[in-house]
């Protein structure tokens, strides 16, 4: 196996010619991980015209021809978010006050950021006590976080807010350096949900500093391994497989949770 890669330095331009470059060698497999889900079809449609194969990792195109893609390896973005939101109705379920929610969103059109999105408020809005107050994309950037966090406490009290919702753990980990830098005790004074499970957000939790961390595993490298080999082999394969994934929140036991690897 001759493995050829590029770097598109989060741009999706760059992306797609990179694809077309593959394309140009005769590449056997194609595999990527598309930045935002629009704009894809014309260079797949040359990569079909081609007769490459492509397999989309981690994250989802917008499409109405899945004829595009071979296989679809994914983190269930939306069950992500539902799970967030389930851990906010397990957390207070013996509270009737207002619950304030500040989120800090990933990036804008990108399959992660839509489904922690929709997935959960389709599980708060079954209860008006949950209020989104204030929602901003980040880019999934830790500078981002500290910005938009900086930008939240400018125009809340930080008494005012309740959750943190953050759709990644680098968002987080800006957003904790700001609340403690303006002595806010993260975890405490506010909750905070991240989504990653890095091994420092791991940490954190175990120290209280974070309540609830929604898993989304990275290592589908060997999986997209096997789909590559299955398909140059002309073996069938099937179109949407989901990554497993699991939560770990303040009610977890702690000694269960093997080391994260990265």
């Amino acid at each position: 196996v001759k493995v050829m890669f590029d770097d598109a330095m989060q741009d999706p331009e760059n992306q797609i010619k990179a694809i077309r470059s593959f394309i140009a060698y005769k590449v056997d497999v194609i595999a990527f991980s598309p930045l935002v889900e629009t704009g894809w079809d014309t260079v797949l449609g040359e990569a079909k015209s081609a007769g490459i194969p492509v397999i989309i990792v981690d994250r989802m195109i917008d499409t109405s021809d899945d004829s595009l893609y071979t296989s679809a390896l994914c983190s269930d973005f939306e069950l992500e978010g539902r799970r967030a939101g389930e851990f906010l109705v397990k957390k207070y379920q013996n509270s009737s006050r207002p619950v304030n929610i500040v989120e800090l969103g990933g990036t804008a059109e990108s399959t992660p950021a839509i489904g922690r999105y929709k997935g959960f408020r389709d599980v708060i809005s079954g209860d008006s006590k949950f209020r989104v107050i204030f929602s901003e994309d980040g880019d999934f950037m830790l500078s981002k976080g500290r910005e938009i966090m900086q930008k939240v406490l400018a125009l809340y009290n930080p008494k005012d807010i309740d959750v943190l919702y953050s759709h990644n753990d680098d968002m987080t980990f800006g957003a904790i350096e700001v609340m403690q830098e303006a002595g806010i005790r993260p975890g405490k004074d506010i909750v905070i949900i991240s989504a990653d499970a890095t091994q420092r957000i791991i940490d954190y939790l175990k120290e209280g500093a974070v309540n609830c961390v929604i898993e989304c595993n990275p290592n589908s490298g060997p999986q997209v391994m096997q789909i590559a080999k299955k398909i140059a082999a002309g073996e069938a394969v099937r179109k949407h497989i989901y990554i497993d994934e699991t939560v770990f929140d303040e009610y977890t036991d702690f000694n269960s949770i093997a080391g994260r690897g990265y």
